[in-house]
């Protein structure tokens, strides 16, 4: 056991095809977990939204069966066996790592009341990592996501991406359930050539397109209930029945994959609409990610300060555009790793604002000063704020803010504003519950410009 504490301590971290001693007595003890409990495993995979899609999933299927979903970042060859003995990681500490052995040896020797269901969400960055997870952890539902191009920098083409992501589909046997997005065209061909692809389960798809067996249609805003919107709402097709679907908590569009992932998995043991339809109503995103939060003076807040990238920071602004509200207030820290591109991707972030006429501007960085300097150049008529840190920002948000504001609060991790968003919410006793980067480690940690 103390070989995992010195090679593996951040669950990140990815091994490159060796299978190491921590390795192989994480596989021992999850694989002799499942042989005696015997659960149902669903496997969440894709270039994005596997985190959301687990989290729809459980909302779906808790409270009618016993489920487990995998937390924090526990979806590789460490995280996914700690998932499945229900333990968290011992990091640095040999005690804590006896802890988990003890709490394995007890699943073991006495019978419990474990899960009827985990949810477990795997994650892989390169060739292999897949079928070393589905070796030992045989999925009952493998659901697919999205392919993309993240990653490429360890795999040749998306292709390559795709037969990766698509071994959970390969893993499952006749009586299986491959769930997938019609949406993405690459992957759709897996469900017209399944057997040529190796698939012998059945094949259920979800998304927009006429395509998808479990369909979102007709997707709108809800008005506004006490200055805050009351999330979206769309039509669910299915084998012909169309039924109204609310998310009270959900703002972006593209969100509603998650919860079609939900219904789908849903529909795929048994649950009639309606039941599905109202264990989805309350479901919320993983902290940081397009939530709403009440804010002062009657203002609220969409947070999405897990991280930030032109394409993710361009839809967050599409969001504010669709609201009704007195004033859009966008608030964006720097984008990072950008390279070459930094420059010309907060420029064209700064268009963006401008195409969607939002009225307030803070820039939070060094590098979003490049945004701020193009509304400059193109005579942006409404008020540009700059600042070097959130701190700062924070605190003339709260001079500023009126009854009925929108605020977009939006950057990069290191950036650190959900110390912003902590500024300006109306309860921010609830902090650690509603934002992202809330434990010890990141609470300690002192804010650094970068």
């Amino acid at each position: 056991m103390t070989e995992i504490i010195k090679k593996k301590n951040n669950l990140n971290e990815k091994i490159t095809g060796k299978i190491t001693t921590p390795m192989k007595i994480l596989r021992f003890m999850a694989s002799a977990v499942l042989k005696k409990y015997k659960p149902r495993v669903i496997a969440v995979t894709g270039s994005v939204g596997k985190t959301s899609s687990k989290d729809a999933i459980f909302a779906v299927l808790n409270g009618r069966f016993r489920a487990r979903k995998s937390e924090k970042n526990y979806n590789n060859e460490i995280g996914a066996p700690l998932t499945i003995v229900g333990a968290e990681s011992g990091g640095k500490s040999l005690f804590k790592w006896g802890v988990v052995f003890l709490k394995w040896l007890g699943l073991i020797i006495f019978p419990v009341k474990y899960p009827e269901i985990l949810i477990l969400e795997m994650g892989t960055d390169r060739l292999g990592d897949l079928k070393y997870l589905t070796d030992f952890i045989k999925p009952n539902i493998a659901v697919l996501t999205e392919v993309s191009s993240s990653h490429l920098e360890y795999f040749k083409s998306i292709e390559a991406i795709l037969k990766e992501k698509s071994t959970i589909i390969r893993a499952l046997d006749e009586k299986g359930l491959a769930i997938v997005n019609a949406d993405n065209p690459r992957i759709a061909k897996l469900k017209d050539n399944s057997r040529q692809n190796g698939i012998v389960a059945e094949i259920f798809s979800f998304g927009f397109s006429e395509t998808a067996d479990a369909r979102a249609m007709d997707v709108f805003l809800n008005c506004c209930e006490k200055d805050m919107p009351g999330g979206l709402s769309f039509k669910l097709n299915y084998k012909g029945t169309t039924m109204p679907m609310r998310l009270n908590n959900i703002l972006a569009r593209h969100n509603i994959y998650a919860a079609l992932a939900g219904v789908s998995v849903g529909i795929g043991l048994g649950m009639n609409l309606v039941e599905i339809g109202a264990n989805l109503e309350n479901f919320s995103l993983p902290a940081g990610r397009m939530n709403l939060i009440k804010g002062i003076k009657n203002s609220f807040i969409i947070d999405d300060t897990y991280n930030s990238s032109l394409v993710s920071a361009s839809s967050a602004l599409e969001v504010l555009r669709a609201l009704k509200q007195n004033r859009k207030i966008a608030v964006l820290g720097d984008m990072l790793e950008l390279g070459a591109h930094t420059k010309s991707d907060h420029r064209m972030l700064a268009k963006k604002f401008l195409e969607i006429e939002g009225d307030i501007f803070f820039a939070v960085g060094k590098r979003m000063k490049f945004a701020a300097e193009e509304l400059k150049k193109r005579r942006f008529s409404g008020e540009i704020y700059e600042f070097s840190n959130p701190a700062e920002a924070g605190k003339k948000l709260q001079e500023i803010l009126r009854a009925g504001d929108a605020i977009l609060v939006k950057g990069s991790q290191a950036i650190r504003m959900e110390k912003i968003v902590e500024e300006i919410m109306a309860e921010p006793q609830k902090a650690e519950k509603l934002l992202c980067r809330q434990n010890a480690e990141w609470k300690k940690k002192e804010w650094k410009e970068v």
